[in-house]
């Protein structure tokens, strides 16, 4: 019988031919002494450069390895989500493949996660990246989107991190979502942390990321915002505002109506403009609240997926459950 595995590292890579067999190498340094059942995922994303030859060149020398090739190259969310989606660990680890971050740190975030935790996230506290470019950028990012969302983390752009096999099997990964996994796993009610790991500077190659990057980070911070406190109740937020914009119209049309009633003539008032604005947005809003509830209505019943998450089950005094 196939023995178990026991964790995943899971390792997205695109153009990063010279730094993969020193990844490899550092990765079965790591992991071969913990005694435990493993594998490495590493999914080539698209790559241009010889990164598909030399994968194909270690899976054939390294048992543990499990090469996966993308058609094309669709991003680090679909690549992770790929790697998350073939791995068979009960422990997920991710992490870069341009050897910033340290494998040696994996068995610390593992030992850390079976302490009861679901999800830990790795914290570049000495990062080797130039200051105002990215540090500077990164720091002010991780304060708002901890402000936004209520997850605080000091960094959410570590891509280090463990996982619990059941938090990732409640997560469903798309557009560039991947930055915010600890935000979706605490959606999903997982038990999150962090602990401070090493970080190294660039060896091979450049930066993947451009000033592009801002622009996305906000767009899907917006996104998770949203999930995170309306995902089950969007009529709570467009039909609230529905609701405002509708008596805002009301009783602005009523003053407007009690000047009319007085003589005054309000054809030419802009104020009148205003109100039928106001009360026609105020219409649409809460439609769009009636709209979003038969959605995500609609999204748990044909999924089967349920709005709630089991820790545990105890009966007897016996756990019957847990995850």
């Amino acid at each position: 019988m196939t023995t178990p595995i026991a964790i995943s590292v899971v390792v997205p890579v695109y153009n990063e031919e010279d730094s993969l067999s020193e990844l490899v190498e550092q990765l079965l340094a790591a992991m071969r002494p913990t005694g435990e059942s493993f594998e490495l995922v590493l999914v080539n994303d698209g790559s241009v450069d010889r990164t598909a030859e030399v994968l194909s060149r270690l899976s054939a020398d390294v048992p543990e390895l499990v090469c996966i090739l993308l058609r094309k190259n669709y991003g680090q969310t679909a690549a992770m989500a790929a790697g998350f989606d073939i791995s068979s660990g009960e422990v997920v680890v991710s992490l870069d493949g341009d050897l910033q971050n340290d494998p040696a740190d994996i068995p610390a975030l593992v030992a850390k996660l079976r302490e009861g935790f679901d999800l830990v996230s790795g914290w570049r506290y000495q990062r080797q990246d130039a200051a105002l470019r990215r540090k500077l950028p990164s720091k002010v990012a991780n304060r708002l989107i901890g402000r936004v969302t209520g997850v605080r983390l000091h960094d959410y752009g570590c891509s280090l991190k463990a996982y619990r096999r059941e938090v990732l099997s409640d997560m469903r990964l798309y557009g560039e979502l991947h930055r915010f996994l600890p935000v979706l796993a605490n959606i999903e009610g997982a038990r999150i942390t962090e602990v401070k790991v090493n970080h190294r500077a660039r060896q091979y190659g450049n930066s993947k990321y451009g000033i592009d990057r801002t622009y996305r980070v906000l767009m899907d911070l917006l996104t998770v915002w949203f999930m995170n406190r309306f995902l089950t109740r969007p009529m709570y937020i467009f039909g609230f505002g529905g609701i405002v914009a509708i008596v805002g119209s009301l009783l602005v049309s009523a003053y407007l109506l009690t000047l009319k009633i007085f003589g005054e003539d309000i054809g030419n008032r802009p104020l009148l403009i205003f109100a039928l604005v106001l009360g026609i947005s105020g219409v649409q809003l809460f439609c769009f609240g009636l709209l979003g509830e038969l959605q995500i209505r609609t999204y748990h019943e044909s999924q089967g997926r349920p709005i709630y998450r089991i820790r545990a089950t105890l009966r007897g005094g016996r756990n019957l459950l847990s995850s």
